[in-house]
């Protein structure tokens, strides 16, 4: 069914390729929730003769809801024969088309003429890899690899944030290094905003009263191909080392059933907030401990910031499926931790992270006004 949706989405691509009419259109796919500042932005600076429309995936209706009450005009998109058939042709006849991921049916799209396809991406750095770097890709047919590399070739500009982050994307999807962009990538931009710190703080307050009188410890593991987690004895032991402290376990996504499953246990000491996202506790975070989420990236930016631990119990495992970046222990702000002993240990330290060397190799251009440029560089791309 893949193969033949993909060559479905190629039919109707190459109809539309050839019709005559006004471009009109910019086009947003959106299939995580944090940019909307950046969409917003874009909507207000774009031409009088343009218009934005974001197709975004059922995960982020919440989101989506927010900007179609600005204005913006937003339709759900699933893989589907819907979308091939209203929704090519409207990103057939756009002038710029703005990714936050993959999207696998751009391995079956005819590149618009008049288009340019930009990947924003959705995390400020990488720890595991992906693309031609996933162990995984060798072991797919030769069609699947092909399809992959046809998905990477449809982007004109990959926006990034560092030159380590361009040899990423340049190593990961063989593309070449010309079409990185070195701007910032726009969803860092709140954690250097007041307004935003401050939206942030109220709302922990109002759905965890009392969470800032203590030193919270922010657990925030990523996810394995396993899908499983497990808070064993040992590790919960660690954890709550410092009396002091609050635990707070926040799971990938993907993994929501545990979390629900493990709040029904909470503690004075550990605790879990489901109503309360990721990036709102790191704003009231002193230790953050996660292993190769791409969380880090985000907690090195904040001003308040203290330690940063990786707890990497798996490493060697890990290393070998789904894989680590090249030269990672240079770069990361605190050595790896194995065992729990050597987390509590850490944790009772309780020593400052210096993110200098961190922030500098990964968050170069994150600086608070990465939006600026990027919509500033392609709404002038699109007065040409």
């Amino acid at each position: 069914m893949k193969v033949i949706y993909i060559w479905l989405v190629r039919l109707i691509s190459v109809l539309n390729f050839f019709k005559r009419g006004r471009v009109h259109s910019v086009i947003y796919l959106m299939s995580f929730g944090n940019n909307l500042k950046f969409i917003l932005a874009l909507a207000d600076k774009l031409p009088e003769d343009q218009q934005l429309v974001v197709f975004y995936r059922p995960d982020v209706e919440v989101e989506a809801t927010q900007l179609a009450a600005y204005g913006v005009k937003v339709i759900p998109f699933r893989d589907n024969l819907h979308f091939v058939f209203t929704g090519i042709p409207v990103i057939m006849s756009s002038r710029l088309i703005f990714c936050d991921n993959y999207y696998a049916f751009l391995g079956g799209l005819l590149h618009p003429r008049h288009a340019k396809i930009v990947q924003l991406w959705h995390a400020n750095g990488a720890i595991k890899r992906f693309g031609w770097g996933d162990p995984k890709t060798s072991h797919r047919s030769k069609a699947d690899q092909r399809r992959f590399q046809r998905v990477y070739d449809q982007f004109d500009d990959y926006v990034v944030a560092s030159d380590a982050m361009g040899t990423v994307f340049q190593d990961s999807y063989r593309v070449p290094r010309s079409r990185m962009k070195l701007m910032g990538y726009p969803r860092s931009d709140r954690f250097f905003s007041a307004k935003w710190q401050q939206g942030a703080l109220n709302r922990i307050n109002r759905l965890a009263p009392g969470l800032t009188k203590h030193r919270v410890i922010l657990y925030a593991p990523t996810y394995r191909d396993s899908m499983t987690f497990e808070l064993t004895p040992e590790l919960k032991e660690a954890l709550v080392a410092d009396p002091n402290a609050v635990v707070v376990i926040k799971l990938h996504p993907l993994l929501q059933k545990y979390e629900q499953r493990f709040s029904q246990s909470t503690t004075h000491q550990v605790r879990f907030y489901p109503q309360l996202s990721t990036t709102d506790l790191l704003m009231v975070t002193e230790t953050l401990i996660t292993d190769y989420s791409s969380i880090a990236f985000d907690y090195s930016l904040l001003p308040h910031a203290h330690s940063l631990l990786f707890y990497m119990s798996d490493l060697e495992e890990y290393q070998q499926n789904p894989g680590i970046q090249p030269h990672f222990l240079k770069w990361l702000p605190s050595a790896p931790l194995r065992t729990p002993s050597e987390l509590k240990a850490a944790i009772l330290a309780d020593s400052q992270t210096d993110f200098t060397r961190f922030n500098h190799h990964w968050n170069t251009y994150n600086d608070g006004h990465a939006t600026q440029r990027v919509v500033e560089y392609y709404c002038h791309y699109l007065a040409k």
